[in-house]
């Protein structure tokens, strides 16, 4: 019962940090591919931008979600 008693703290820090995990590697996956692409064909960079653009918001949309709905079931929200 003594180590229950040790863990029993607020475990949601853990939930928060495997939430920006996801984000974190989507944002690396869309950074790679733009530079990608724009090394394979520089004149098409300023054609692909708002497009990584939009996929960066969209994804940290998402991240700020999941902290969230961290809060709100843990009921601190």
């Amino acid at each position: 019962m003594d180590i229950y008693a040790a863990v029993e703290g607020s475990t949601a820090a853990i939930g928060y940090g495997l939430a920006a995990i996801g984000p974190g590697i989507g944002v690396g996956l869309v950074f790679s591919a733009y530079i990608q692409s724009t090394a394979r064909q520089p004149e098409s960079s300023r054609m692909t931008l708002p497009y990584v653009w939009i996929g960066f918001a969209v994804i940290e949309a998402l991240a700020l979600l999941g902290i969230a709905f961290g809060f709100i079931w843990q009921g601190n929200l």
